[in-house]
């Protein structure tokens, strides 16, 4: 492999093969479509698409053209209730951030704050969930806070008042930092300060504690311990480490993870995949973001190497560039389904990280031939961090900040 600016590792075949096969594959993966009838309104406007930045991204824009509203709700038109999640207004926050879309930035922060917030983050954690309602009216779903969108949501806005210069983006960061650590991490006898799913709900049963692998991002995780000088972020950075390897003792992480703080037969803590314990053990539509997350950490991170060794069975898994759809975390075996084309985005970087050409090439293939539906947001995000990285439009420094690209339409990203 080779090594480019700012440690962004590329495997051999991508310089001769990426400007063949990407644009093909980026304008499959999101090609035009007609919107659902069913789309909630946006403001008495339907959706509309964003004005391109210097450097166009044809796969953000056809993003924002489906499934963003010009208020800037992110919509999932395939859900039943056309709902909202915090995830995806963060999620989308981190794209405008790529693209330097700022005018779109500022209306999905907007829209958050004013509708997942009561009006301002600086108060209060998003509840995680906003749709239609039983009476046909449109609002909040669910109060609970969803952790890893509020991760991203602080990160984000700290790399946007970094790249932007704005004071007010980084105080806001600062504060949702905090009221995670108030609100969202617990410290569990034998694993240290971690971070619960929600800021609601997640309280150990019988000393049993329930975790989320996919909610722990170690580029994430790296860029709060390095930066926030903060001893608390130090331990849930490590509690996620050790939750991200722990629960995955095959190399197939789980969607929820079981953490036993003691036994009543003199066991030490640990990791529990007993199917009477964990029934929900199987590593599916939550898990797949775990191998997307160590496929983009940089190269430049310690822990790397250890958690690309650790998840590469899934790549291995992936036969004929479709992975499982799910597969048992206790015995490393897959249920016999194929996974949807989202699963295929998000193992191009750690497929690309370990060098695994075949393997890409098998990924790149099955994306072409058999992209995304238009309506699954979920699986168009997963596609636009895997491609979106692939390309080099995004990477991360050692210490988890974001690398922005160099110039304009340049493949190269530039130090942060």
């Amino acid at each position: 492999m080779t090594r480019a600016r700012a440690g962004l590792i590329r495997p051999p075949l991508l310089p001769a093969l990426f400007p063949v096969i990407a644009p093909a594959v980026l304008a499959a993966l999101l090609g035009a479509s007609p919107a659902r009838a069913d789309d909630p309104p946006a403001s008495d406007a339907a959706s509309a698409t964003a004005q391109p930045p210097a450097c166009a991204w044809p796969a953000w824009q056809a993003f924002q053209s489906r499934l963003l509203q010009q208020d800037g709700r992110v919509v999932d038109p395939a859900s039943p209730r056309a709902h909202t999640v915090s995830e995806a207004q963060a999620y989308a926050m981190f794209f405008a951030l790529v693209a330097g879309d700022r005018a779109v930035f500022e209306r999905i922060l907007r829209w958050t704050e004013d509708n997942l917030a009561a009006g301002d983050l600086a108060l209060r954690l998003p509840s995680w969930q906003w749709g239609r309602r039983d009476d046909g009216s449109w609002g909040v779903l669910d109060a609970n806070s969803a952790a890893d969108a509020d991760l991203w949501l602080a990160y984000v806005l700290a790399q946007a008042g970094r790249r932007w210069d704005e004071r007010r983006y980084r105080a806001l960061s600062s504060l949702l930092a905090e009221r995670i650590l108030r609100e969202e991490t617990a410290v569990v006898p034998g694993l240290g300060r971690v971070l619960l799913p929600g800021a609601q709900g997640f309280e150990p049963a019988d000393g049993l504690w329930r975790l989320n692998p996919s909610y722990v991002p170690p580029f994430l995780l790296r860029w709060f311990s390095t930066h926030s000088g903060d001893p608390r972020w130090d331990a849930v950075h490590r509690s996620g480490l050790r939750l991200l390897q722990e629960s995955a003792p095959h190399g197939f992480a789980p969607d929820w993870a079981y953490f036993r703080q003691s036994a009543a037969d003199g066991k030490p803590a640990a990791f529990e995949l007993n199917e009477r314990i964990a029934p929900d053990r199987a590593g599916a539509y939550d898990a797949i973001r775990v191998y997307l997350w160590v496929g983009i950490t940089s190269p430049a991170d310690p822990e790397r190497a250890a958690l690309l060794q650790h998840f590469s069975a899934m790549t291995a898994a992936a036969a004929g560039g479709a992975p499982p759809r799910s597969v048992d975390a206790a015995t490393g075996t897959g249920d016999g389904s194929l996974g949807p084309p989202g699963f295929s985005a998000a193992l191009l970087p750690i497929s690309a990280a370990l060098g695994q050409d075949a393997a890409l090439h098998s990924l790149l293939n099955r994306l072409r031939s058999d992209p995304p539906a238009s309506d699954a947001y979920y699986e168009q995000a997963l596609a636009l961090f895997g491609m979106g990285n692939l390309e080099g439009r995004y990477a991360f420094a050692g210490d988890g900040s974001l690398i922005f690209a160099a110039g304009p339409c340049s493949a190269e990203p530039a130090h942060p």
